[in-house]
């Protein structure tokens, strides 16, 4: 996805499959001059066969022509834990208290999901484990073997 000097770039965290022209995304694509009901339609389509409602990090580029197109990553690291801990948020003091647990099995299953993304391709998956564990003491989720 190379993008020239003019083409704007937008960053957005968008739920899978439940984009609206509402804030975040209308506001966002509007001051760009896009008709959001076009892309919220092009990215629930593209985001049907995730489950509903997780957090899909969205790199759109608007061209000058006020065409788009769009790049959707893995879900956060941090959503990836808390699913596999089974919690709600992360605890107020890392590395003192601990709000859940991970196997080291789960670790390696986030890895792998993370490594799919265009910035971690080129590490290997032992590199990309060790930070999904560094995520997780930040999160207060201890990692159990």
């Amino acid at each position: 996805m190379a993008a020239t000097a003019k083409d704007q770039l937008v960053r957005i965290l968008i739920a899978a499959g439940k984009a609206a022209p509402t804030p975040p995304v209308g506001p966002a694509l509007g001051a760009r001059g896009v008709k959001s009901m076009d892309f919220c339609k092009e990215f629930n389509a593209k985001t049907a066969h995730i489950s509903p409602g997780t957090p899909t990090p969205t790199i759109i580029r608007v061209r000058p022509d006020r065409t788009f197109s769009f790049v959707t990553k893995t879900p956060p690291t941090t959503y990836l834990l808390k699913q596999a801990a089974g919690i709600e948020q992360g605890t107020g003091k890392p590395g003192h208290e601990f709000n859940g647990t991970v196997s080291l099995k789960h670790v390696y299953e986030i890895a792998r999901i993370k490594s799919t993304d265009d910035h971690m391709k080129h590490l290997p998956l032992e590199s990309v484990a060790r930070m999904v564990v560094g995520s997780a003491k930040s999160l207060g989720v201890r990692v159990i073997p």
